[in-house]
């Protein structure tokens, strides 16, 4: 079960992944030629990426200095999210074996802490989408179910560090949540990963290179 997880089923994730990305990439880019077309009459690179800059600085924009808690929460969560799978490691083993790449290694102290990050930081957004009237109403069961997909490879993979229940168990489905996160993610609001780096862009081009006024 273990060579099946950790072989075949994460190189079909793989590909799944980085191929469903690559492919609604191109169809978007493709449509907004078509329904868009005068952006790119205004597309300035200087606008684009003082939008795409801006918007990865904490607190750095308006809107996120009116939700101060939301904005920590959602940075800090983002931010583990990205690091523990990247750095941790024993993925790092898995990286070198199926992929022959290296990267460095955070601590496994330090990993540790920022599975747990993720994990608080994934229900607090969890319970705001509950809680908050203006989230809520926009909010869908698909768009729970994501959060709690997002954050299983974090919990289980805290259980498993700590061997705490059945091991084995537990680490299949910690194998499993996150070749099923990677699969989601072309085909789920989780592209924003990627898509976010292109919308900023747009935004920066539509709103300076066009109007002259700042986005954020």
């Amino acid at each position: 079960m273990y060579d099946l997880i950790t072989g075949p089923l994460l190189w079909f994730s793989f590909i799944v992944c980085i191929g469903g990305v690559i492919i609604r990439l191109v169809y978007l880019f493709s449509l907004s030629r078509v329904k868009d077309r005068v952006l790119y009459n205004h597309a300035d690179a200087g606008w684009g990426l003082r939008s795409l800059f801006h918007w990865l600085i904490p607190f750095a924009g308006s809107a996120m200095r009116m939700q101060p808690v939301f904005t920590f929460m959602g940075f800090v969560f983002h931010l583990s999210l990205l690091s523990v799978p990247l750095f941790l490691s024993a993925h790092n083993i898995l990286w070198d074996e199926n992929f022959g790449i290296s990267l460095w290694s955070m601590p496994d102290r330090l990993a540790d802490i920022l599975s747990a990050v993720t994990i608080i930081s994934g229900l607090f957004l969890f319970l705001r989408r509950l809680s908050r009237p203006e989230v809520r109403i926009l909010s869908e069961v698909r768009d729970y179910i994501l959060i709690i997909i997002t954050i299983l490879p974090f919990i289980t993979g805290f259980l498993a560090y700590r061997q705490w229940g059945p091991y084995e168990t537990i680490f299949i489905m910690h194998v499993l949540s996150g070749e099923m996160l990677l699969i989601l993610i072309p085909f789920s609001k989780l592209s924003h990963m990627i898509l976010f780096f292109f919308t900023r862009l747009f935004i920066g081009f539509e709103m300076g290179g066009r109007r002259g006024a700042r986005s954020w």
